[in-house]
């Protein structure tokens, strides 16, 4: 697993194939829920997509920003980002997770020297783990890269999110179709190992194509410069700017420093059906998906 030099249990993993497919998710907001539109800026918003997440000293990257039918925010990182069981532990489903109600730090600027500067809290909701583990998950294809989980930010603290992703904008949407070889992927983080520098935070790539009988659960791909620890859930873009995945672990073969991603599409259903969560969706960005050659 990719998370944080500061984890408690969580490292470097290699992920394994499985097969199975996910019914299609719903991304369109209910009828009766009015989408917000009381985001922060985004120059200005203090908690979006590639903030530093600390959880119990472990750090990692938030991916993507989500709500639900009652309007409270959201913001996705990995669950292994909570694990507490061995730090080769991949298999979500024999995985030990921390309980639901662990707060969780959002963090600006935390390095191997300074713990940073926390812009907001939130309490962790959900984990795809817990819930695997809760429900008797059995599906090989879920259980060794449903890597998902979610961080309901503190009302306090919720009037200074924004959703979209900085330097590229969106996402656009969600990807349900996955990446095929060659296609772009773009990303945005800053591990604490990188020191704080920001001109690392900004990731571009390819895919590499989906291993055979995967199923479309995840995604290999190569970006300069690849995932490290603390990188753990960072977001992904396809080419047209929607959301396709968040990152999970570190390949060490056959594909040597490549990053494998779990399937967005997949992980958010698997949310919406068990964790009791109502409503609960994607927030688009508020910035135009602009990449850059």
């Amino acid at each position: 697993m990719i998370t944080s030099p500061h984890a408690r249990s969580t490292a470097l993993g290699v992920t394994a194939a499985f097969v199975g497919a996910v019914a299609a998710i719903a991304v369109a907001p209910p009828a009766d829920a009015a989408p917000r539109s009381d985001w922060a800026p985004a120059g200005s918003a203090a908690i979006h997509p590639g903030v530093q997440m600390y959880t119990e000293g472990a750090q990692c990257t938030a991916n993507f920003v989500f709500t639900d039918d009652a309007g409270s925010t959201y913001v996705g990182y990995a669950a292994h980002c909570a694990g507490t069981g061995a730090a080769t532990d991949t298999n979500g489903c024999q995985a030990e997770s921390l309980p639901l109600g662990t707060r969780v730090e959002f963090v600006e600027g935390g390095s191997l020297v300074s713990g940073g500067t926390q812009v907001g809290a939130g309490t962790l909701v959900y984990s795809s783990w817990e819930a695997m583990d809760r429900t008797g998950e059995t599906d090989e294809n879920a259980c060794a890269y449903n890597d998902f989980a979610l961080v309901e930010v503190d009302a306090a603290d919720a009037g200074t999110v924004n959703p979209s992703i900085p330097f590229w904008g969106g996402p656009t949407g969600i990807d349900s179709d996955g990446v095929p070889a060659g296609e772009q992927v773009f990303s945005y983080g800053n591990s604490s190992l990188r020191g704080g520098l920001e001109v690392l935070s900004p990731k571009s790539g390819a895919a590499l194509g989906d291993p055979a009988g995967s199923g479309g659960w995840t995604h290999p791909l190569y970006t300069v410069t690849p995932g490290v620890p603390g990188d753990s859930g960072s977001a992904f873009l396809d080419a047209d700017g929607q959301a396709v995945g968040t990152l999970s672990t570190l390949g060490l073969a056959p594909l040597p420093a490549s990053n494998n991603i779990g399937d967005l599409s997949r992980e958010l259903t698997y949310a919406q059906q068990t964790s009791g969560i109502s409503g609960l969706q994607l927030v688009e960005g508020t910035e135009e998906f602009t990449p850059v050659p």
